[in-house]
C-alpha cells in the first residue's frame, strides 16, 4: 500500500497500542461512567483532537525540537505530569466523599464541570501534554514508512488515519462500557465512591510516571 511495506503488521501492532491502558482511555471510561454518555464522547473528541495535533506535530519534526532541547521537553514532562496528578487528586477528593455521604444522596462524581466543553477540553490538554506522545510517534511509524516514497504525506496520513480510526472504536466501546457501569453506580454509591478513589490515584500514578520519564 503506497509506501508502506507492510501494512497488515501495523494495523496489528496499532490495534494492541490503541488496547493498552493509559490515562486517555481511562479518561473517557470515567467521564461516561460518573457523568454520562455525552461526557465521554466530548472526552473522545478531546483525545481524537489531541492526538491528530501530535501526529501532525510528529510529521513536521517536532520530535527533533524536544530531543535537541532537554529544557521544553522538560517542561512539558513536568506540566503534564502535574495536570494528570491534578486530575487524579480531584477524582480522589471525590471518591472519599462518596465514602463519606449517606445513601440516600446521588451518587458524587469530581466537581461538576461548568462547561459542556470541559471533558473535550481536560481530555485534549491531557494529550497535549505528553512530549513522550510525539517521540513515540516518530518511533512508531518510522518501522513502517519507506524513506524512498514518492508519497510521504500520503504514507503518514493513512497510518495515522488507522490508529485514530483504531483509538475511537475503543474509546466508543469505552463509553458504552462507561454507561453500563453508570447504571450499577447509582445502586451503589459506596462502590461507586471506592472505584473514583482507584481511578484517581492511578491517574496519580500516571504523572509520577511521566515526571520520571526522561528522553
Amino acid at each position: 500500500m503506497l509506501g508502506i511495506p507492510d501494512y497488515g503488521t501495523f494495523f496489528v501492532a496499532a490495534l494492541l497500542i490503541v488496547l493498552l491502558p493509559g490515562p486517555n482511555s481511562m479518561f473517557v471510561l470515567s467521564e461516561a461512567a460518573r457523568l454520562g454518555v455525552r461526557r465521554g464522547w466530548a472526552a473522545a473528541g478531546g483525545v481524537f483532537v489531541g492526538d491528530s495535533v501530535l501526529m501532525g506535530l510528529t510529521f513536521l519534526g517536532a520530535a527533533s525540537l524536544l530531543q535537541g532541547h532537554p529544557v521544553v521537553f522538560g517542561v512539558v514532562k513536568y506540566l503534564g505530569a502535574a495536570y494528570l496528578a491534578w486530575i487524579g487528586l480531584r477524582l480522589v477528593r471525590a471518591g472519599l466523599a462518596a465514602l463519606r455521604r449517606p445513601a440516600p444522596e446521588p451518587v458524587p462524581s469530581t466537581p461538576p464541570p461548568t462547561r459542556r466543553g470541559s471533558s473535550f477540553t481536560t481530555a485534549l490538554v491531557l494529550s497535549l501534554l505528553n512530549p513522550k506522545a510525539i517521540l513515540f510517534f516518530v518511533a512508531f511509524f518510522v518501522q513502517f514508512l519507506r524513506p524512498d516514497s514518492a508519497r510521504p504525506l500520503g504514507d503518514f496520513l493513512v497510518l495515522a488515519g488507522t490508529l485514530l480510526v483504531l483509538s475511537m472504536a475503543y474509546l466508543g466501546a469505552l463509553i458504552v462500557a462507561g454507561t453500563a457501569l453508570a447504571r450499577g453506580f447509582r445502586r451503589h454509591r459506596r462502590t461507586a465512591g471506592g472505584l473514583t478513589g482507584l481511578v484517581g490515584t492511578v491517574f496519580v500514578g500516571f504523572g509520577a510516571k511521566l515526571a520520571a520519564t526522561s528522553l
